[in-house]
């Protein structure tokens, strides 16, 4: 049950290679990019035809001799460092780095406010007295609580 639970992998038989270490280097490669296309999976969980491609890309360079670090800044070169699931911390990356935390403080930021605000209104409001109908109908029920 476990392993049916799993992430399915979107690497086709047809784009495996042959050698194995070299098969085992495509997907450590593979599972550090992004897809483009869903943004949240790596290039190896996607199904995506540019993940795809890009697999293929990764295992051509591969086969041409590169290194794993020649592949993937080949591939940051064409994409920029967003294509890399974890990016490095850089002046660039700053922004994919700070928007979570910035999402975060802002949305709190804004339930603070929204808090404080009804609870302001609550404290402004003022009291408006009971009407006649109101004051007679509880001392009557003030009265039979007595009884």
């Amino acid at each position: 049950m476990a392993l049916r639970a799993a992430p399915a992998v979107a690497v086709e038989p047809g784009e495996m290679l042959k050698d194995p270490k070299l098969e085992q280097r495509a997907r450590k490669i593979s599972e550090g990019l992004r897809c483009l296309v869903c943004q949240n999976q790596s290039i190896d969980d996607s199904g995506a035809q540019l993940a795809q491609d890009l697999r293929i890309l990764v295992r051509d360079r591969l086969k041409a001799g590169d290194t794993d670090q020649q592949v993937k800044d080949y591939l940051v070169s064409r994409y920029g460092n967003f294509i890399l699931l974890k990016p490095p911390f850089e002046w660039d990356t700053l922004l994919l780095w700070i928007s979570p935390f910035a999402i975060l403080a802002l949305g709190a930021g804004a339930a603070l406010r929204k808090s404080r605000k009804s609870r302001q209104a609550v404290e402004d409001k003022p009291a408006t007295p009971l009407s006649e109908d109101e004051n007679a109908r509880l001392k009557s029920l003030l009265e039979d609580g007595r009884a």
